[in-house]
């Protein structure tokens, strides 16, 4: 299976960009970064002395001892004694110091990571719905979740690994000069070979690693997808056919990885092979270097114990550089998933307050939309023709005065929802301007304008929690006398009570398990209790409850909205024939306004769309007066 077109090339420079911001996370935690640094460069010292104990050993006792067996043994065996307990004592030694280090290096790996995930998060708190229109929820989840996973291997274990593999690499060469210059350079002539090797497989696999998680984001936004849309698969008899999309998916990730696990199989296997072929050489020049100095009668330059302990300096020069390729695997990942993290931290926050942003105080509810054109697609800009069919709004004006209701109607697709968006400022406008009291919302604190707005929306959101939870949402200031109040006024107090636990009853995922007029209700009083001072929006927020249930929330909405400017949407003419003004959109463009009674007199647009739910009202013998969604009888 071939690669996807958008794998990047390798670069090298990103590779140092991306772990300059990656240790940009370290630098809070000096003191714990400086302690694993210490303490892996003493290990890394003391590595080498073990070789050069043995030597000793080998050269002071056990030689002289087969050449002459005459010689004290008792001598011989109390300095084997002393060398046996100065070998252990080190032992000991580098065990604590490697324990401190990898603890040190844990530590701070998992404060690392702490601060990646809470940066994602918040990145992702800020950014506009625009963002997360165009990027699924299961990608963006494996930024937090696989991607930063693959930093902690990289952190926790690689990185003890590459600062323990570099400082011991360090020292090897500096003994292995010291004791014998010759053997070394042999050792050496496979280094070349080694740099090129490592450097053929380091773009291979990073290559392998990149597609490896652009194939693991389409399999959890396949799985997010599937799992949070589970009723409408099983409605649809989709069983079989999102099975098969997920087998194709599957296998690609299947594919991504035995593609990395490729190279990777054949950089470990290189890596050793060239290490052996360093023994090998150092071996034969160590034992013909030998075998010409006994022959020339002269004191031998090169002694068994050299022999054996550069055997073990070349095997131990080559460990680290072999798990160097364990430490590679784990950096190639995480550069990867680095890139995609990145890449979400750097994305432009295009809704964000200015220097200075506004505050209003008093908040008066002033609504006015001056020539606002609108489209939620971000290639559309002020510049594009006006005919595009991409724009959503096209020149509205509208100007709604403090404490008026204004009911907003029309088919589906006339950018009602679009015009409650852009108050709350979830979008900004490529042309014109949206303003409250006067102040154009680019130009006002985020916060504090949707600390005045209150929504409702027809398809609810609850959290994992419990009702009060989810009503409060984690706001101090709310009491549970303000809770059972909200709820009182909306009348789903009584049906809180009559649950076990009450308001501390647990809701699941979504609401799982409450009718979407409990839910509804409850969305309404969690509205009431962020107590907006002036907007109250509701994007057609009775539409799927029921006749006893809408009745309730009209009565307890009538007192709501006494003294604060409302935004109404509805499908269901009957429930904004009170509005003190009602307008009617057609094709992002406000087409006929004034109050019912003006509106029905006119016999335009609007009286089309009353006549149209009568009659579907009169054939389906339902007291429904929903708006059919997408007709267009009106228009004809």
């Amino acid at each position: 299976m071939t690669k996807p077109e958008s794998i990047k090339p390798d670069n090298q420079d990103l590779d140092l960009d991306l772990v300059k911001r990656i240790l940009c996370y370290v630098r809070p935690y000096g003191t714990l970064a400086a302690a694993a640094v210490v303490l892996t460069l003493l290990h890394s010292l003391i590595q080498p002395q073990f070789a050069l104990i043995q030597r000793d050993a080998i050269d002071s006792y056990l030689v002289p001892f087969e050449l002459d067996r005459t010689l004290d043994t008792a001598a011989l065996f109390e300095g084997l004694l002393r060398v046996a307990l100065a070998y252990m004592g080190l032992r000991v030694l580098d065990f604590a110091i490697q324990y401190g280090s990898t603890l040190a290096i844990g530590y701070l790996g998992q404060n690392v990571l702490r601060d990646i995930r809470a940066d994602v998060f918040g990145k992702l708190q800020r950014l506009h719905l625009a963002y997360f229109d165009r990027n699924p929820v299961g990608r963006l989840i494996t930024r937090v979740t696989s991607d930063v996973d693959a930093i902690n291997q990289f952190i926790t274990g690689g990185l003890v690994s590459l600062i323990n593999s570099v400082f011991l690499i360090i020292a090897y060469v500096w003994i292995m000069l010291s004791v014998d210059w010759r053997l070394s350079l042999i050792s050496f002539t496979v280094l070349p070979l080694m740099y090129f090797a490592t450097n053929f497989f380091r773009g291979k696999m990073r290559e392998a690693f990149r597609w490896t998680r652009l194939e693991q984001a389409v399999v959890n936004t396949q799985l997010n997808e599937n799992i949070t849309g589970a009723m409408t698969v099983q409605l649809f008899g989709r069983e079989a056919r999102s099975a098969l999309d997920f087998d194709h998916a599957n296998r690609r990730l299947l594919a991504a990885h035995t593609n990395s696990v490729h190279w990777f199989s054949l950089f470990m296997p290189t890596v050793a092979f060239l290490g052996q072929l360093a023994v090998a050489l150092v071996v034969y020049f160590a034992a013909s270097f030998l075998l010409q100095d006994q022959a020339a009668g002269v004191v031998a330059g090169v002694t068994v114990g050299t022999i054996f302990a550069f055997v073990q300096f070349t095997q131990q020069l080559f460990q680290p550089i072999q798990d160097l390729a364990d430490v590679f695997n784990n950096l190639q990942a995480a550069m990867a998933s680095s890139e995609r993290i990145f890449e979400v931290l750097d994305e432009k926050e295009e809704i964000s307050d200015k220097p200075g942003a506004a505050v209003l105080d008093p908040f008066e509810g002033r609504v006015d939309f001056e020539n606002v054109w609108f489209a939620y697609d971000p290639a559309v800009t002020a510049v594009t023709p006006e005919d595009d069919s991409r724009w959503i709004l096209r020149g509205v004006d509208l100007h709604i005065q403090p404490g008026e209701s204004v009911a907003l109607v029309g088919a589906t697709g006339a950018g009602k929802t679009s015009v409650t968006a852009l108050v709350s400022r979830f979008y900004d406008v490529q042309r014109g301007a949206v303003k409250v009291d006067g102040h154009d919302v680019r130009d006002l604190a985020q916060y504090d304008l949707r600390r005045h707005v209150g929504v409702v929306l027809q398809d609810v959101f609850l959290f994992a929690g419990t009702i009060a939870s989810n009503l409060s949402l984690g706001n101090p200031d709310v009491t549970q006398a303000d809770i059972e109040s909200a709820c009182r006024y909306v009348g789903v107090h009584d049906y809180v009570m009559s649950l076990p636990d009450g308001y501390q009853t647990e809701v699941r995922e979504r609401g799982a398990g409450l009718s979407t007029g409990q839910k509804q209700l409850l969305a309404f009083a969690r509205a009431l209790l962020q107590n907006p001072d002036i907007i109250m929006v509701l994007d057609e927020a009775t539409a799927n409850v029921d006749t006893e249930t809408e009745l309730r929330i009209q009565a307890a909405l009538e007192k709501v909205m006494q003294g604060r400017t409302s935004i109404v949407i509805a499908h269901r003419l009957s429930t904004i024939e009170g509005a003190d003004r009602i307008i009617v959109m057609r094709r992002g463009k406000i087409v006929e306004e004034g109050s019912h009674r003006e509106l029905l007199a006119r016999g335009g647009y609007y009286s089309r769309l009353q006549q149209l739910q009568y009659a579907s009202r009169a054939s389906d013998g339902s007291g429904a007066q929903a708006l059919p969604e997408g007709t267009q009888s009106p228009d004809k």
